[in-house]
């Protein structure tokens, strides 16, 4: 893909979370520091198979409509906001945040404290990949807010 379409078909990175501890507060921050294998530089969760959690704005937004809530995307919990990208069925694909790649592992859940935030959240996002994506880091760098977001074909 030439880089005017990649352009053309890319999202943005809206917003990124860093959760300082377990159950913790979610700090927005302009720009991260991705680790290749760990995760988000400074976030509670690194290592494993969930090393980032990424969640689509107009899946939040529709959801927000379903079940008249009036939260901030932060409620969610997720590291990364993108605009403009479709998160479902994807995957084993990876996508590029930046100049920096994140192989999507699965489908991320929603759990209780979903339903803490708002009354029928919880169900809403039990929908297939409503709740957003987890993956793991394959590159080391910088991410910025309003970096282009895409999917890498391989």
């Amino acid at each position: 893909m030439t880089s005017e379409k990649r352009e053309a078909a890319a999202g943005r990175l809206e917003a990124i979370w860093l959760k300082r501890m377990k159950r913790g507060p979610m700090d927005g921050v302009e720009q991260a520091t991705l680790q290749a294998g760990q995760g988000l530089a400074g976030n509670a969760n690194q290592g494993g198979r969930r090393q980032v959690t990424i969640l689509e704005r107009e899946i939040w937004e529709a959801l927000l409509t379903e079940v008249a809530g009036t939260l901030p995307p932060s409620a969610r919990r997720a590291n990364l906001l993108v605009r403009g990208l479709s998160l479902a069925r994807s995957r084993k694909r990876v996508l590029a945040v930046g100049s920096c790649r994140i192989r999507i592992l699965g489908e991320t859940r929603p759990c209780e404290r979903m339903e803490e935030a708002w009354p029928g959240l919880q169900a809403a996002m039990s929908r297939a990949w409503a709740g957003g994506a987890f993956g793991e880091v394959l590159d080391d760098g910088e991410i910025v807010v309003g970096d282009p977001v895409f999917w890498v074909e391989e």
